[in-house]
């Protein structure tokens, strides 16, 4: 203890971690990754929407059993023809600065975020208006039939948060600049330190709802006065400051941690999300050379999810080899598809596609964020893998904020220096696991797709024949087209499935089981 309170101590780490002045409950917790950007529609990175958690509210959330409930909606109807949804608020919302919450600043969050989040740009195609119908009113018309409504606007991967009209109305390719919410938390730009912390306060003006908390829905009530975000890049040191109690809780621990947290005595280990994620690999489709599918099948024979696995988590009792683009282990599991790379790689096979392809030792940019352990671990597997088959790699170390901030630059890396070829991501199960939420899966070719930018016309097609499969068997015949061609595009490689689980002081109760770790609800311990 006395050695770890000094390592402490003599990192630019206690200003971060030392205890407020006033007698406060606070539960320190070390977060994903650095929160660099705040803007939950300008980019999908987990931290910021963990951060829009904290500080806004949604019109609807999902319960454990993945079932929308409403947040924010008081009440809710559809016509008889499914055409004209409606919506009335709850009473009494009001956002930080004391103004009122109002349809007007539902419906443009709502078009905001349609732009930028492909739940949002699925329903939007079958939307004739979004409209404010009265303070607290506001419906849903219809140009097309769309049944899942409610499940596009309660997608936890690219959370629906309602702003302020004033910042909704912002471009949604800008950040905004001012922070206003009407969650259970108060976030102060002025308490945001990048590379250091982020000081959460328990709202006084909150209203949560009356019925317990349940998953991301229900009750969000917050327990403790004070939530602050401590970034700890390294992974060993916040695993030993958990245990000294310097920290109350981890998001996302270190694999190769998880037997010495597990084994002390003060510190819960626990899988919350039991769909877990898929680890992809995305590359950059609009430039050279993948733009070339020769060279994006080359790529595929080099992947031998077993590496991946091994190398990110080393846990055998939480992984899955996971072709299956709807998630492995749900009613959308397919196995259509599947060629002969999917039993193991061909670095032959690879070399000669490569050859092929034309390609002539082009340099390629992987960036590598060091910050991010599991991420980083995939990174350079696939740097060795394409390496093995005749590239030219250039990893390029960077922390997952400035990848997040360079995901968005279609340029290729000769004309503009944060330009990219190959980046690695994880995507929950929760939102992989349907065709209208997976936010990795769309290829449109109007460019406003996920960072990568795939372009197949026939592709996005078959994905939104989902809309009007009203069956489990057309549901799964849609699927399997889906993932056929896919398997053709290639619009990213998935590289396995595993289970993130959360480490917290024992201190703390009632953590909710959920996609993601949330603070409301939690307690502490004195």
């Amino acid at each position: 203890m006395p050695r770890l309170r000094s390592l402490l101590l003599a990192l630019p780490l206690t200003a971060a971690l030392a205890l407020p002045a006033a007698a406060q409950s606070v539960i320190k917790m070390v977060p994903q990754a650095d929160l660099k950007n705040l803007d939950p529609v300008w980019t999908t990175a987990t931290e910021t929407s963990s951060h829009g958690y904290m500080i806004y509210d949604v019109l609807f959330a999902l319960d454990k059993g993945l079932v929308p409930k409403p947040q924010m909606v008081e009440s809710w109807s559809k016509s008889a023809d499914g055409m004209t949804w409606k919506f009335k608020l709850r009473s009494g919302l009001v956002f930080h600065d004391g103004s009122p919450v109002e349809a007007k600043d539902a419906v443009q969050s709502l078009k905001r975020w349609a732009v930028r989040m492909v739940s949002g740009m699925t329903l939007m195609q079958h939307v004739a208006e979004v409209a404010v119908t009265g303070p607290l009113d506001f419906e849903i018309k219809l140009k097309s039939t769309f049944a899942p409504v409610l499940e596009q606007l309660s997608n936890p991967a690219v959370p629906l948060f309602v702003m302020r009209e004033a910042e909704a109305k912002t471009d949604p390719f800008k950040q905004i600049e001012t922070y206003v919410g009407s969650g259970p938390f108060t976030c102060d730009k002025a308490d945001w330190v990048p590379g250091s912390k982020v000081v959460y306060k328990k709202s006084a003006s909150y209203k949560p709802r009356a019925e317990p908390a349940d998953g991301l829905a229900g009750g969000k009530i917050a327990k403790v006065d004070r939530v602050e975000w401590i970034w700890i890049p390294d992974s060993s040191i916040a695993a030993q400051a958990l245990i000294a109690g310097e920290v109350d809780a981890i998001a996302v621990p270190a694999n190769d941690l998880l037997p010495k947290l597990k084994a002390a005595r003060n510190v819960t280990v626990k899988t919350l999300d039991h769909l877990g994620a898929h680890a992809i690999v995305r590359v950059n489709h609009l430039i050279p050379p993948f733009n070339n599918p020769k060279v994006r099948e080359a790529m595929l024979w080099s992947i031998d999810q077993k590496d991946y696995l091994a190398a990110m988590v080393g846990n055998p009792d939480i992984v899955r080899q996971c072709w299956a683009i709807f998630v492995c282990g749900t009613p959308l599991e397919s196995t259509a598809g599947l060629g002969a790379w999917s039993k193991g790689p061909d670095i032959a096979k690879g070399k000669a596609l490569l050859a092929e392809a034309g390609y002539k030792g082009e340099r390629v940019v992987l960036m590598d964020p060091a910050d991010q352990p599991l991420i980083h671990a995939a990174t350079l597997v696939t740097a060795q893998n394409l390496k093995a088959i005749g590239m030219n790699v250039e990893l390029q170390g960077t922390d997952w904020s400035t990848l997040s901030s360079r995901r968005p630059i279609k340029d290729h890396p000769d004309q503009n220096r944060g330009g990219w070829h190959i980046f690695h991501t994880t995507g929950p199960g929760i939102a992989q696991a349907n065709p209208l939420g997976n936010s990795v899966v769309p290829t449109p070719c109007d460019g406003k797709n996920y960072a990568g930018w795939p372009c197949d016309d026939a592709l996005e097609k078959a994905r939104l024949e989902f809309i009007s499969a009203d069956t489990p068997e057309k549901q799964k015949a849609v699927v399997d087209k889906v993932q056929g061609h896919f398997y053709r595009v290639l619009p990213y490689i998935i590289l396995g499935q595993f289970m993130a689980p959360v480490a917290y002081s024992s201190n703390l109760s009632g953590v909710l089981e959920a996609p993601r770790l949330v603070l409301w609800n939690v307690e502490k311990k004195s």
